[in-house]
């Protein structure tokens, strides 16, 4: 029954929570290790402890958290850590029972949904009352588990909690400007095209929080199977209602969505794929789509495009610089406000070498 899924869930992050409270180092001489299961939360964790912590993220990019399985190495991963961090509602649901053996070994772990549950009202649901656990596509909602993530590393490191909360209030005043570009780049859209359809449903969140229909093939979980009936059916909303676009995911197969493609063009409707766009697992380390600033800027910007809305050349994030005769990393970066590292991850750079008239992404402020 419904009612015996959420009490589950919460035993299971009431068993975490109290074996959490282990005893705290007074301080750390070196940086200490912390574990996060999905890049999404990792990116919190390194934004809000800086250099006093080593992340480590154990789903990588393009993959699907609903259906993976803990290796060995990850077991080793959570398990030498020194705190650990997980997103909850049911994403990471083939690793609960690792996470309670951490757990149970008195590690501090923390998911950094809990508190965002239990403001009631907020965490969404599907037909069969399963929680929906993307809240990252809401950046209001995302920004609640910066300040799980704050509060659990002022606990974990008390000596530093006040660095911990400063990192962590400079870190919301980022969100929160994007979460205000997302709301712009949006409404921009046509209010009779301000459709998204996709391979999954995990775009809900973000369909509440900025007027967006949202509609996935696939449910909550990527373990549901789309029916030839459902299919069928978006098929022929997208060409009633003249829908230009639909999108893939990193994540997900796309086989379900060019079928979109196929059965509207069928019916005399032509529907193009407006981009990929990341769901449950950020872009390439080190890119800025590696970051969750930019998992949600890439995707905002796609689907304003996509959908006939008129969003800036960069976006929320970086702007375009060409390089010109005489140019340098350093000088690019002392122009714009940039350290050269920066500038590096911001176009996959590994060396200093730069070409006339090459384009560079220039990171926002």
């Amino acid at each position: 029954m419904p009612c015996q899924t959420r009490n589950k869930t919460r035993l299971t992050w009431l068993a975490l929570g109290l074996l959490a409270l282990s005893l705290t180092p007074a301080a750390w001489a070196k940086p200490y290790t912390a574990a996060a299961t999905v890049g999404m939360i990792a990116d919190i964790v390194r934004e809000v402890a800086g250099d006093r912590a080593k992340v480590d993220g154990i789903i990588g990019e393009g993959v699907d958290p609903h259906l993976y399985k803990p290796t060995r190495n990850d077991v080793i991963a959570l398990s030498s850590a020194d705190i650990v961090f997980y997103n909850g509602l049911m994403l990471e649901g083939k690793m609960a029972d690792v996470l309670v053996a951490v757990a149970r070994r008195g590690k501090p772990v923390y998911a950094v949904t809990e508190a965002i549950l239990d403001q009631g009202g907020y965490v969404m649901t599907d037909e069969a009352e399963h929680y929906d656990p993307h809240v990252w596509m809401d950046v209001q909602g995302w920004i609640k588990a910066v300040e799980v993530v704050a509060d659990a590393l002022a606990e974990f490191d008390p000596e530093h909690a006040d660095e911990y909360r400063a990192r962590a209030e400079a870190y919301t005043e980022e969100l929160t400007a994007l979460d205000a570009y997302a709301r712009e780049a949006i409404a921009s859209i046509p209010e009779n095209q301000r459709v998204l359809v996709t391979a999954h449903d995990a775009f809900s969140y973000m369909g509440r929080a900025y007027d967006l229909d949202v509609r996935g093939i696939q449910g909550i979980s990527t373990e549901s199977e789309a029916g030839v009936k459902d299919i069928e059916d978006l098929v022929s909303f997208l060409v009633e209602n003249e829908i230009p676009a639909v999108f893939v995911e990193t994540s997900v197969a796309d086989k379900n969505v060019r079928a979109l493609v196929e059965g509207a063009k069928a019916q005399g409707h032509e529907v193009i794929i407006g981009g990929e766009l990341f769901s449950d697992a950020m872009g390439k380390p080190g890119s800025y789509e590696g970051t969750y600033v930019g998992m949600i800027d890439h995707n905002v910007t796609t689907i304003a495009r996509a959908l006939g809305g008129e969003v800036p050349d960069g976006g929320f994030g970086p702007g375009e610089y060409q390089v010109q005769s005489g140019d340098t990393l350093t000088s690019i970066s002392d122009a714009h406000g940039i350290t050269v590292a920066e500038l590096k991850a911001a176009n996959d750079l590994n060396g200093d070498s730069i070409d006339v008239g090459q384009s560079l992404r220039i990171p926002r402020l």
